[in-house]
Formats: structure tokens, C-alpha cells, sequence
């Protein structure tokens, strides 16, 4: 009679990320697709923050059991190492109880990876005490984003890489997210790892006009809020009409795009150290001021009135750029106030954290996105990319080791290891922005082929399903 009632149990998996679930699109799309493509009832444990994908909020399948985040600011004060052992203690004794009494018996966990501590640990744990599997899913390795901090050589950071490689070894499969990265666990750590590439969902797709218009007419008032003084974008305030944007006009039912409209640039950031914001702060001042001297405008030039020339239609060789930084983070205040005191004529920036809805349309409406991403180790991709091309949005992404696994360079985008590189690609493919700029065109060409060549539907049923039916017979 029991082993009747097991055959005919659906299967579960639980989802386990030790941070906001808002802000882990892969783990997102994991649970999707254990739901709607496994046909499996999916339990995500999961620290609170931001909210996730509608689609996930409203499947029936899908459970999120929030875990409150541990904040000892008072310790840390008086002993940084004191702070974390007991952060991670608590945090352990949390995830026990969530993984072993909070939710129903899964047959298999799925646990990021980064953060290692103590997460690892306690799905072993939690695993071996429930009768499941354990899957890994490696985006990276804690031990080289905490030598960011403390250097590679310091105690903390060979005692965590210890912890991650010993608990990693124990589970029963891995997925991680690019060949070089599989390589390193196969040859290094003994962990044999199917490569999952990072796609974007379906939602994830080129905006079209009226998504485009309906976007920035919710964003009205933080695009053309200024950060500081008033910029070449915050004169646009003065406009009430309701269907005009900065961007886009609305006349008789139908919409266009404003022909002396700004580009839009778009960059989503952790604002963490592995992602150097100057570089992006340098290259925006050096177009900007390269842009007056290639034009012959004087320091002394009188930029009210270039704004309101350029807000009555007056069009240049170079347009202007509003940069729209999304994302939330420990850096992101520092930045802000440099951004603050940036003298700018053709350049503003504007930060904002946006609804997991608008963010996709965010970026199906932009013409070109920047990924400052470096990696910790060198071995994982950002997932900010794979979400731009779903978006047919073309990029031009901070060079290092493995990042030509999925930026083409002349294909779907561009690469730069400086500022200048960077200021240097924003002046060649902005120029005769909006109508001849015909590389610009070309990448989008690309991007829109790279995104629409798999999604992560398909990724997923070819990678991931028969190592997860595999895992769990």
C-alpha cells in the first residue's frame, strides 16, 4: 500500500538559494521549469527582498517559504570573524529547519552556489536526513569572491575554499555555467558537472512601440528626474502631454520613436566589487567631452540652451545618452554621489530597481547594454548578457577569460578592458544615432539571432531534465 501511494506521488524538488529569490533569475527559471517541464511541485526556500517573476507568483505548483536574513551590524563592529561564524551558525540552524521541517519531503534539492557557507553543509545534511538528492547548481566559487575582500592567501578564504570544494564533492550531480568552469571542477575538485548555459525565458523579448511608450510613461517622472543639477534629459520635464515621453510620442493612436530622442544605454549591476562602476563613469564623461571637441563647442558654450535646442528638435552627429543603471547593492550610494558631481552636457545617468515585469521590457526597449562584469574566478558568465540578447539588445561587455563563450565580437556585440576602449565604442556606434548607424544595427542584427537561437526552455529539457531524472531514477 506505501509503495503504491510513492509510485503515484508527484515529484518534488526543493529550490534552495541563500539569498533573495528576486534577485536569482537562473534559480527562478530552474523552479519554471521543474514545474511546468519536469511536472514536478516545487518548493523554493529563500531569503525575502524583491519579488520574483510574476509567472512563478502565480503558478500553483510553485511554494516560496521566505527565510529572514541575518543582519549582526552590532557584532561586527567589535569582531568581523565572531560575526560570521555565528551568522553562519544561525543561518545553518534556519535552513535545517526549513529544509527538514518547513517544507514537504523533497526528492531532490537544487542549491545555489555561491553562497557555500553554510549552505552546502546543511542540504547535505538535509538531504541525507530526508532520504533526497543533492544537485548543485555552480555560478561561481565563494572562496573567490570572498578573496575580493580578505586576498586569496588569508585563513577565512583557504578554510571557506576547504568547506566549498569538501561539501561540493559530496553531492549527487552539478550543473555549472560555462565549459572553462566545468573544466576547472572536473580537473581540480574532482566534480563532474553538466554545462547549463544561461538563456533567457520567453519573457525576455524585443518591446514594441506601445510596450516601449506604456514602459516610459510609468518611468516619466525617474527618467526625467535629475540625480543632481538639472542635465540634458530633466529638461524634458516641462512636457505634460500625456503621450509624449522623453522617448516616444503617441499622435492619433499611434506611436513612434522621437528622432532626436537620447540613446538609451542600459547596464543592471550588483554594485559589488567585481564590477568596476568607474569604468563606466569614465567613459560616459570622456564621450561626452570627446563628442564637444570633435563638434568645436567651447567650455564656455551656454548648456541650457544647447538642452532646449536639442528638446526643440535640433539633431547632431552624436546624440545624447541616458544611462539607466539598474540593480541594487552595497556600492550603488558611493557611485550615486559621484555620478552627483559629473559635469555632463550629453550624458545623464539615472538609477532605479524595477519590477521583474518592466525589467525585460526595459531592456527590449534600449539600444545597447553594457555589462561591466569581470568574475571573481574568471569562470562564470553574466546572466545580465544572456537576458539582453534575449531582448535582441546588442552588448558591449568588460573583457575577461571565458567571456567569448557567449559575446561575439562583431557578431553580437563589443568587448573593452578600459574606459577609453569603452568611450571609444559608444562614439563609433552612436554616431548618426538614430538612422545611420549601421554597426549598431548589425550587433542588434546578432544579438536579436543569438536570443532567438535557444531559450531557456530548451536549454533546460536537453541539459538539465536527464540529469535530473538521472539524479532522482
Amino acid at each position: 500500500m506505501v509503495m503504491a501511494e510513492e509510485a503515484g506521488r508527484r515529484k518534488r524538488a526543493a529550490v534552495v538559494v541563500l539569498g533573495d529569490i528576486g534577485r536569482s533569475p537562473r534559480m527562478q527559471y530552474h523552479s519554471l521549469s521543474l514545474a511546468n517541464q519536469a511536472g514536478m511541485e516545487v518548493d523554493i526556500v529563500a531569503n525575502g527582498g524583491s519579488d520574483p517573476h510574476l509567472s512563478l507568483r502565480e503558478n500553483p505548483s510553485i511554494h516560496i517559504h521566505e527565510m529572514k536574513s541575518v543582519q549582526l551590524s552590532g557584532i561586527s563592529k567589535i569582531s568581523g570573524a565572531l560575526a560570521l561564524l555565528l551568522k553562519a551558525a544561525i543561518q545553518f540552524i534556519m535552513l535545517i529547519w526549513f529544509l527538514c521541517f518547513k517544507i514537504p519531503r523533497p526528492d531532490v534539492f537544487i542549491v545555489q552556489n555561491p553562497p557555500s557557507v553554510p549552505t552546502l553543509a546543511a542540504v547535505k545534511l538535509a538531504s541525507w536526513l530526508r532520504g533526497a538528492k543533492f544537485i548543485v547548481d555552480w555560478h561561481n566559487f565563494g572562496y573567490t569572491l570572498l578573496g575580493l575582500s580578505h586576498g586569496r592567501s588569508h585563513v577565512i578564504v583557504k578554510v571557506y575554499f576547504w568547506f566549498e570544494k569538501h561539501f561540493g564533492r559530496m553531492a549527487d550531480g552539478a550543473f555549472c555555467v560555462t565549459k572553462a568552469m566545468q573544466h576547472e571542477l572536473a580537473q581540480n575538485w574532482g566534480i563532474k558537472a553538466t554545462v547549463l548555459y544561461d538563456h533567457s525565458p520567453e519573457f525576455f523579448h524585443p518591446a514594441s512601440l506601445t510596450e516601449k511608450h506604456e514602459l516610459f510613461c510609468r518611468l516619466g517622472s525617474s527618467i526625467c528626474g535629475a540625480m543632481g543639477s538639472a542635465d540634458c534629459i530633466s529638461v524634458e520635464k516641462e512636457v505634460e502631454d500625456k503621450n509624449t515621453t522623453v522617448l516616444t510620442s503617441k499622435i492619433d493612436g499611434g506611436v513612434s520613436l522621437k528622432p532626436n530622442r537620447p540613446a538609451l544605454v542600459v547596464s543592471s549591476t550588483s554594485w559589488t566589487p567585481d564590477e568596476d562602476f568607474s569604468i563606466l563613469l569614465e567613459a560616459a564623461l570622456m564621450y561626452d567631452r570627446r563628442v564637444a571637441a570633435t563638434l568645436g563647442e567651447e567650455d564656455s558654450m551656454d548648456e541650457g540652451q544647447l538642452w532646449i535646442d536639442i528638446k526643440n528638435g535640433k539633431q547632431f552627429d552624436y546624440p545624447r545618452l541616458l544611462f539607466i543603471i539598474t540593480g541594487k547593492g552595497p556600492d550603488r550610494k558611493k557611485y550615486e554621489e559621484q555620478i552627483k558631481r559629473l559635469k555632463l552636457r550629453r550624458v545623464a545617468f539615472r538609477t532605479m530597481w524595477l519590477a521583474s515585469e518592466d525589467y525585460p521590457l526595459l531592456l527590449g526597449s534600449a539600444d545597447l547594454g553594457v555589462s561591466l562584469h569581470t568574475s571573481s574566478s574568471g569562470l562564470d558568465l553574466p546572466m545580465k548578457v544572456v537576458d539582453m540578447f534575449g531582448c535582441g539588445l546588442p552588448v558591449c561587455a568588460a573583457s575577461f577569460s571565458c567571456i567569448e563563450e557567449l559575446v561575439k565580437v562583431n557578431s553580437n556585440g563589443l568587448l573593452f578592458s578600459t574606459s577609453s576602449e569603452l568611450a571609444d565604442e559608444l562614439m563609433m556606434l552612436f554616431k548618426g544615432f538614430p538612422e545611420e548607424c549601421d554597426t549598431l544595427k548589425s550587433l542588434k542584427d546578432g544579438a536579436l539571432s543569438t536570443g532567438s537561437s535557444s531559450k531557456w526552455s530548451t536549454e533546460w529539457e536537453t541539459n538539465a531534465l536527464p540529469l535530473v531524472n538521472q539524479v532522482i531514477g
